[in-house]
């Protein structure tokens, strides 16, 4: 089966069965290895991409779901590290192992988008799906912050 999509702007035709994953539609029909397999059940976070700019975990999105929408992968961001997320995160130096971190950026990418100044429960709500199993979380918190003021002020 065929399927069209847009990922990160730009259109793909992928062949796969309907209710293959997106992640490895991502992963291995497109070769985009930035998202992460983590559990496998939604749970940990590590697969975060956005559709139509909502965060999903891409391990149980069939790809019949994501047909004809907009994929955002952690490629999206930026080519050189530039976005104000990833910019804060290693000014915080949040990543450890960085097992977790694409789909914590996604996450933190997602609550930016809608809410410029977001306070510790909006955050804590927004990144509540994300496991770092190295418990950076918080300095998670403190990129997410200086994130969102950089952003304020551009």
């Amino acid at each position: 089966m065929t399927t069209k999509l847009n990922v990160n702007g730009r259109a793909v035709t992928v062949t796969a069965e309907a209710d293959t994953p997106l992640l490895w539609v991502i992963r291995d029909e497109l070769g985009m290895t930035g998202t992460k397999f983590g559990c496998g059940a939604a749970l940990c976070g590590a697969c975060t991409v956005h559709l139509d700019g909502k965060p999903v975990r891409s391990c149980q999105t069939p790809l019949s779901v994501a047909a004809g929408k907009k994929v955002s992968t952690i490629e999206s961001l930026s080519n050189n590290n530039s976005h104000p997320l990833q910019v804060a995160w290693i000014k915080h130096d949040v990543p450890q192992c960085g097992y977790c971190q694409s789909g914590q950026l996604m996450s933190a990418a997602a609550l930016l988008s809608s809410n410029k100044n977001p306070s510790d429960a909006d955050i804590d709500t927004a990144m509540s799906g994300n496991i770092c199993r190295c418990g950076t979380y918080p300095r998670i918190k403190a990129a997410i912050k200086d994130a969102a003021s950089s952003m304020r002020k551009a």
